[in-house]
């Protein structure tokens, strides 16, 4: 069986396991998150990934080692060098990630595979979630932001359609956390921050708030996820969670429409990135 590592990185944390290929699943004895500032120096930065793989792949062959990692972008995935000109990971900018990695662990570069986040969500979702019995499978992660994603039956895509124009503004403004944040404030005066807290609060504006987010979530459907004609809607990030909250109505506003679209919610959520970077090394490795 091969030895294989699934990676999440977020601006806060890296999350890792090794991952059973034949079962897949996480082995969960393996699991390691550790917090990881993303604003800190580029050793420091290297040094806290390095420490938490080692953890993770304690009892590992190291020729045997499979290492796939989710990657938030701007990224070139295919040779492993960041990006990002601002904000995190800024000191890491124009590195090779790659080359970094597999010189602290003792690796290959062969043995190292990185993929976007979004994208690696949807490949955990196929590999071992709730969406493995479908082809064209079209993802979206709700949560701080909007993650976008397409399975073409081969492998998963970032959309990126983030900052795609939506009503008076972008996407983003309208389906992530911040935009329950704003309208709830408008509506009240008061402050919640996100959706867990607002399922605190009275019935009535729950509904108001709920309502109103299932438009804007069936609009985004229907300006740009029809378009991929996929068989199945899979949702994760946080804002997944509340889906019974607005999922009538949601539904509803697709079949005005003439959208049949069935809607899957994530089972393993997080662990969906793991998952997703894990499989897709396999697949590259192969």
């Amino acid at each position: 069986m091969q030895n294989i590592l699934g990676i999440d990185i977020g601006g806060s944390h890296i999350t890792l396991a090794q991952v059973d290929p034949e079962k897949r699943e996480i082995i969960s004895s393996t699991y390691v998150r550790e917090h990881v500032d993303s604003f800190d120096t580029r050793e420091n930065i290297f040094s806290a990934w390095v420490s938490a793989i080692r953890k993770a792949s304690e009892g590992l062959a190291k020729e045997d080692l499979l290492v796939g990692i989710a990657m938030p972008g701007p990224f070139d995935y295919h040779n492993g060098i960041a990006l990002m000109k601002q904000g995190k990971f800024i000191d890491l900018y124009n590195i090779n990630i790659k080359d970094e990695l597999a010189e602290r662990l003792s690796v290959s570069k062969e043995q190292i595979y990185f993929v976007n986040d979004a994208a690696a969500f949807m490949e955990g979702e196929v590999f071992g979630g709730c969406v493995q019995e479908f082809t064209k499978i079209f993802g979206v992660t709700l949560g701080t932001g909007l993650g976008t994603t397409f399975y073409n039956g081969e492998l998963a895509t970032d959309e990126d359609l983030w900052d795609a124009p939506f009503k008076d503004s972008i996407c983003e403004d309208y389906l992530a956390t911040r935009w329950f944040v704003k309208y709830y404030k408008e509506l009240t005066g008061e402050q919640i921050s996100g959706t867990k807290e607002l399922l605190d609060k009275p019935k009535e504006i729950q509904t108001k708030v709920f309502d109103e987010y299932a438009d804007s979530f069936a609009g985004f459907v229907i300006q740009y996820v029809k378009n991929y004609e996929p068989e199945v809607l899979v949702i994760g990030g946080n804002i997944a969670k509340a889906y019974p909250h607005f999922e009538k109505r949601f539904n509803q506003n697709l079949k005005k429409n003439n959208i049949n679209l069935p809607v899957r919610i994530s089972a393993i959520f997080e662990d969906a990135a793991i998952l997703g970077a894990a499989s897709y090394a396999l697949k590259k490795f192969v």
